[in-house]
């Protein structure tokens, strides 16, 4: 991938608050690898971790960086995910 593709967003105004929530829930999620918010939405592991410095609390933050550090299932290459979706435990098909 090129530098193009890979985001990190300083100011994310361009997103919708729908969208900041729907990163932040697959960002909390054990099961959601970085790589799979990445190709939805396109934004790097850094992207990820600055969106969600800004738009939580800065306890939550920690709480949640300690969390997912090192954490074998937020890394697609760590637990050697096939196929990169994210399948919403409300959505309905």
């Amino acid at each position: 991938m090129t530098t193009s593709n890979k985001r990190r967003i300083s100011d994310d105004s361009t997103l919708c608050d729908a969208t900041v929530s729907r990163i932040v829930e697959m960002a909390w999620e054990d099961r959601t690898a970085f790589e799979a918010i990445e190709a939805q939405f396109g934004l790097n592991e850094s992207a990820v971790i600055d969106l969600m410095r800004k738009h939580m609390k800065p306890s939550s933050f920690k709480m949640w960086r300690k969390r997912v550090s090192g954490r074998r299932t937020k890394h697609a290459v760590l637990r050697g995910a096939v196929f990169l979706r994210h399948r919403a435990t409300n959505s309905r098909m």
